[in-house]
């Protein structure tokens, strides 16, 4: 079977300028790291980036919008990174706030090929602001749209080298919907194992969603601290 391991430099080939960008980081804290570096030193900029938050200055995402290469944000927070905020504020930073829960749904949605979810969530607030809204059986509804990117960049804990995933507790979070939701995946893997030492149990994301698999030389971060 055809590995799909390639280096940090073949996986860089993948990434441009103005693409958008799914980040499966957990607040910068279980991060595709190495390869995010990689993007800082190639230069990648004017980056759309969809991502459950800011991250922090030296962490994740957070890294990126540090160094301004960031142009928009689709996210649920941003209080972990005063950059980011600073960047809104000076209107340097354009930023899509999501309640949590929606934003995954429409991450779903992206990689399911539907046309959006019908939520109450926002119903009556600013979040309803040039949405859609519509009344079934008496209830309010918002129609989000669906989130997809051209690239999702992923973080597992460890993959074979036919792109199966698994995702060690709760390093999982929002890294297996993102996969189904990017054009071309690329995931940054702690441990690199032969194909069929991964029992079915413990493929989180099937080889057929994974274009290219990165294995971390550094520091091994296996299991979200968060």
């Amino acid at each position: 079977m055809l590995s799909k391991v390639v280096s940090k430099e073949e996986a860089l080939t993948k990434i441009h300028d103005g693409q958008t960008i799914m980040f499966g980081d957990w607040h910068g804290e279980f991060a595709a790291d190495e390869i995010i570096d990689g993007m800082l030193e190639k230069g990648i900029k004017d980056i759309h980036a969809i991502a459950v938050s800011a991250g922090m200055p030296d962490q994740g995402v957070g890294k990126l919008i540090r160094e301004k290469r960031v142009k928009s944000l689709v996210t649920t927070h941003i209080a972990l990174n005063p950059l980011a905020r600073d960047q809104m504020f000076a209107g340097e930073l354009d930023i899509e706030f999501c309640p949590q829960g929606t934003w995954s749904e429409r991450i779903r949605c992206g990689g399911a090929g539907l046309g959006g979810c019908l939520t109450p969530t926002g119903v009556g607030t600013e979040v309803e602001n040039g949405k859609q809204k519509l009344t079934i059986n008496g209830k309010e509804y918002l129609l989000e749209m669906p989130l997809h990117a051209d690239v999702s960049l992923i973080k597992a804990t460890k993959a074979d080298t036919a792109g199966n995933l698994y995702f060690h507790l709760n390093s999982r979070a929002t890294n297996s919907t993102m996969a189904f939701a990017g054009d071309f995946v690329i995931a940054e893997v702690e441990e690199i194992v032969e194909v069929g030492e991964l029992g079915p149990e413990e493929i989180h994301v099937p080889a057929p969603i994974v274009d290219m698999v990165y294995v971390r030389t550094g520091e091994k971060r296996p299991l979200c601290p968060m």
